[in-house]
């Protein structure tokens, strides 16, 4: 498939890594759709964030029926989808002993049952149409542990079995691979980490920084294409070095 008219859904597309993502396939040529339930982030992009876009659709993924009627809403415009950019996500630092019951089910909500209706109603269009590209936002959080965020560690791991799973079961008609992230310099990022905390962490990884979302985007751009055909089942970290020494298993 290339770039241009290509139909594209990126999940949680009005900030951060789902930004920067809707972005680069824009800039490619590519019909992108954003589906994202903070409807005031979504009048910022309509209006001054992103020419180019072909629509933007309020959506909370954790809601099965808000997604189908999201996704009709993109048959009836545009047809089925090309590429689905499964990204939606949140997070809250705890302490284990600390997260509530309901806590823990938001997290878990978002994260991987919105990765699941979302990927789900994506998939179910792509095998009638005989082709398509699944790709999810995992994280390193989601391969090694790490403390105080630990329903968020278990969502992405969720992630990650999820996507192979998928692999299999639909190849060779649609390919499925999952994104899995290091610290990526993102509005989240920022609201829960101070400037010394940053400091500190940018100290551990081998490159020293953190991953622009630009950077996440540019690996979403190239698994979506046909240079990675013959990728599926897949999970890539982009993590400037942090798993290759265990940074995230240190507090």
């Amino acid at each position: 498939m290339e770039p241009a008219g290509r139909v594209v859904i990126v999940t949680g597309g009005a900030s951060g890594i789902g930004l920067a993502t809707a972005r680069r396939f824009v800039a490619d040529g590519a019909r992108v759709v954003v589906l994202d339930r903070d409807e005031d982030a979504l009048s910022r992009l309509r209006r001054e964030l992103l020419p180019g876009l072909a629509a933007a659709v309020t959506c909370d993924v954790s809601d099965p029926g808000q997604v189908e009627r999201a996704f009709a809403q993109v048959d009836a415009g545009f047809g089925p989808p090309d590429v689905l950019i499964a990204n939606a996500g949140i997070s809250i630092r705890h302490r284990f002993l600390d997260i509530t019951p309901d806590e823990w089910r938001r997290v878990l909500a978002v994260n991987l049952d919105g990765v699941f209706f979302s990927a789900q109603a994506a998939a179910r269009r792509m095998v009638e149409a005989g082709r398509g590209v699944i790709l999810m936002t995992a994280s390193t959080n989601g391969v090694v542990g790490h403390p105080f965020y630990a329903d968020y560690n278990a969502s992405k791991a969720g992630v990650i079995l999820l996507a192979r799973s998928m692999a299999l079961e639909l190849a060779p008609t649609v390919r499925v691979n999952a994104v899995a992230p290091g610290y990526v310099l993102t509005p989240m990022q920022r609201a829960e980490y101070t400037d010394e905390m940053l400091d500190a962490t940018n100290a551990k990884i081998p490159l020293h920084r953190h991953a622009s979302p630009e950077e996440v985007a540019s690996l979403f751009a190239f698994l979506a294409s046909d240079e990675a055909a013959y990728l599926t089942g897949a999970v890539i970290p982009i993590d400037g070095g942090e798993l290759a020494g265990g940074l995230a298993s240190r507090g």
